[in-house]
């Protein structure tokens, strides 16, 4: 009986180890990253499948939000954000400024969005795991509906991103240009759906899983 009760001992802590061994990616973002109607087949859901059994990919995807601190929705104010900084994750990929291209939240305050983001980028860098922090450019913008502008997200935010990715020397992820080639996945103009997904999901995979092969 001690030795069933020891090989059960040792394969819980086998298991709790192996848990505490996989890589953590926190997938920070708006409606996109959120997954608008696509049930399951979000892209982190995706980018979980592609990395595997090594990896824990949890989406902190919020619709609407924005990065910049006056914006409409700040994402800064959601519980997303408190509960993936508690998560401690190892990896964090930021996929915001979509909702920032807004009249009402870009004209006004787009000088500021280069400091919020800086100091958004802080906060992971302030965490006890130290994430390694990846930035992505939204993906391209086909109708403004939403009153989303593609002028302002690839004239604009795309421009902000490229400088602060340089000066905070973090790498970035093309899903602009991952995603240009694929209009016909934007049904709404703005939201890719599962095909869509799975290309953001890939672009990423292909990026933060590079070591891994």
């Amino acid at each position: 009986m001690k030795k069933i009760l020891l090989l059960l001992a040792l394969a819980c802590c086998t298991f709790v180890a192996e848990a505490q061994q996989k890589i953590k990616v926190a997938c920070i973002g708006n409606s996109i990253t959120f997954g608008r109607g696509l049930g399951d087949s979000t892209y982190p859901a995706h980018l979980q499948r592609l990395l595997g059994d090594g990896y824990e990919v949890r989406n902190y995807g919020v619709s609407g939000r924005t990065l910049l601190k006056k914006g409409d929705k700040p994402y800064w104010a959601e519980a997303a954000f408190t509960e993936a900084k508690a998560w401690a994750p190892d990896i964090v990929v930021i996929k915001l400024g979509t909702n920032d291209s807004k009249p009402r939240n870009w004209d006004a305050n787009k000088a500021d969005f280069v400091p919020d983001y800086k100091a958004f980028i802080a906060e992971w860098k302030a965490l006890p795991s130290h994430p390694k922090v990846y930035l992505c450019y939204p993906v391209p913008v086909w109708d403004n509906t939403f009153t989303i502008r593609e002028s302002v997200v690839k004239g604009e935010i795309i421009p902000a991103l490229k400088k602060i990715a340089k000066q905070e020397k973090l790498p970035v992820i093309d899903l602009y240009k991952a995603l240009k080639p694929y209009q016909s996945y934007f049904k709404d103009g703005v939201h890719p759906n599962r095909l869509g997904a799975v290309k953001i999901a890939e672009a990423v995979e292909k990026k933060i899983g590079a070591k891994k092969k």
